[in-house]
């Protein structure tokens, strides 16, 4: 469906009334409704009833996790009620992401819906991040989960490619674990934010000597794993000399920031890591990946 640069729109903007930072305390109404516009153009008529028992586990899933009573709803009703009728920013997440991703991974796969659809799957997702970016909510659906997006310079040159290298099955440990760097990132869990950076560091390492077939140690650290990578010549050599400084970089990156504000003992004195510092992490994080991943595909 294509979205529309209107008269309103371009008024706003030459008033400087559109945002131009994120915020992730509310759902505006305007984006709310837009979001089910998204849903009902996938869905179309007539209704399957097994896309309706679908919502209705989406439904079920939730009120349980949220320990809650159901109400006797069904199908569209439940639409409204999360898009609606939901305060909870967290909980309206929750359901637009388990949403998209039956949109995503299921009902594209299922040939009646798509010829009754109005939108493809990859139409919805596009305008959806879409619309979160345009009411400057900084909330992204990429690969099956709502994630939190803070520069959209950086997730669109590193997070969105990373993510995109890493959906390769063979890394679907570094991909698990730089997902759930977002999924603690978006919840304030910035320590364990820190931590799951780490991992998804470490795992790409891993999985890149794995399908090098360059040997390494299970329990290896970051820097282990870094000359491993250096020593196979991830950097053909007559590069080196220019990259001189990059293995330093590369170990006092992702591994010393970790180390220092979440993989130790933190003492007497609980030790807090500032949301900005997880963000710089998850950049780091990111790119850092990306070099590794293109590095790799680079090698003879």
């Amino acid at each position: 469906m294509k979205v529309y640069d209107i008269y309103s729109k371009r008024q706003k903007r030459l008033m400087g009334e559109f945002p131009d930072v994120y915020q992730y305390v509310d759902i505006p109404q305007p984006l709310r409704v837009q979001i089910v516009y998204i849903i009902n153009d996938v869905i179309a008529e007539p209704v399957d009833l097994n896309l309706l028992r679908a919502f209705t586990d989406i439904y079920n899933r939730l009120y349980r996790e949220y320990g809650k009573l159901q109400q006797s709803i069904v199908g569209k009703d439940i639409i409204n009620l999360f898009m609606f009728n939901t305060k909870e920013t967290e909980h309206v997440l929750d359901f637009v992401e388990l949403s998209f991703k039956l949109i995503d991974y299921t009902y594209r796969k299922r040939i009646e819906f798509v010829k009754s659809s109005k939108i493809t799957a990859d139409e919805a997702i596009e305008e959806l991040n879409l619309r979160f970016r345009e009411h400057g909510v900084g909330y992204q659906y990429e690969s099956g989960k709502i994630i939190r997006v803070d520069s959209q310079i950086i997730h669109a040159e590193a997070v969105k490619p990373v993510l995109h290298l890493l959906s390769d099955s063979r890394f679907q440990g570094a991909n698990e674990e730089f997902l759930k760097a977002h999924e603690h990132y978006r919840h304030g869990r910035y320590k364990e934010c820190l931590n799951e950076c780490l991992k998804a560091f470490e795992s790409t390492m891993k999985t890149i000597c794995d399908i090098q077939c360059w040997i390494y140690q299970p329990g290896d650290t970051a820097k282990k794993l870094i000359n491993v990578c250096f020593q196979n010549n991830i950097i053909p050599i007559y590069l080196q000399d220019q990259f001189s400084s990059l293995r330093q970089n590369l170990e006092s990156g992702v591994p010393t920031v970790r180390n220092k504000n979440s993989g130790h003992g933190q003492g007497s004195q609980p030790l807090v890591v500032p949301q900005y510092f997880a963000a710089y992490q998850l950049h780091m994080t990111a790119s850092t990946i990306l070099f590794l991943l293109e590095a790799e595909k680079a090698l003879p």
